[in-house]
């Protein structure tokens, strides 16, 4: 029955995260119509892109057996915040914009193929586990603490048009998803690291407090627009 119940909220965590993952098709979108990056900040999705590789990497059988569905939607994941990326270079609004994306992304890169080569040449059972799990764990706390920046540029807008709600709000249901997956899988690595989203979780609850106090205190017609 555990494992059932197990697989199931697996499955809850896989569909609400491919959302996640889709939810800022509109912003880019725009991005791509406007032809520039605006004030949209690019650091979430190079920190979901580090977490989505690393989350996989630590899924896969020979690193951590029975969490094929933590590497099935990361690895989906990963491909989708590349693109992401991809279009936040090439339509970066200036020369410092791209260079900041591109630094950002030649991070990603580097670390998770440090923590790839070194859990797969030098690291072996446990050892394997451990690191790959500790890399999944320290990278998903920065990935949930990087809508930061969104609610910096909301106060300094004075606007909730950066405000990425449907982001916020899928970030809460995944975290749920996974942090009960984790605990019935007695995955430790799991389940601490879901419990970013749930305690950074009120990061999203936060920007969702920001964006309907922001409607009250910047009553105009551009402050009423959420972003997805």
């Amino acid at each position: 029955m555990e494992d059932v119940a197990k697989f199931l909220f697996g499955i809850s965590g896989n569909v609400i995260a491919l959302f996640l993952f889709l939810s800022p098709v509109p912003t880019f979108w725009r991005i791509i119509r406007n032809k520039s990056t605006e004030e949209f900040s690019g650091v979430p999705y190079n920190m979901t892109l580090l977490n989505c590789l690393l989350s996989a990497w630590y899924g896969l059988p020979f690193v951590s057996p029975n969490n094929v569905l933590v590497s099935t939607i990361n690895g989906v994941g990963a491909v989708i915040e590349t693109v992401y990326v991809v279009i936040f270079l090439v339509f970066a609004s200036n020369r410092k914009a791209r260079l900041r994306t591109l630094g950002l992304a030649s991070a990603v890169a580097a670390v998770f193929t440090v923590v790839a080569l070194v859990s797969m040449l030098a690291l072996h059972g446990p050892a394997r586990k451990l690191l790959a799990g500790l890399a999944m764990t320290v990278f998903s706390i920065c990935m949930y603490a990087s809508p930061l920046s969104i609610m910096r540029m909301v106060i300094k807008t004075k606007s909730v048009e950066y405000m990425p709600f449907l982001l916020s709000l899928a970030v809460f249901l995944c975290g749920t998803s996974w942090f009960i997956y984790g605990l019935l899988g007695h995955d430790l690595f799991v389940t601490v690291s879901l419990i970013s989203p749930r305690t950074h979780a009120r990061t999203p609850l936060i920007q969702l407090c920001c964006a309907v106090g922001s409607m009250f205190l910047f009553p105009d017609a551009d402050s009423r627009r959420i972003t997805s």
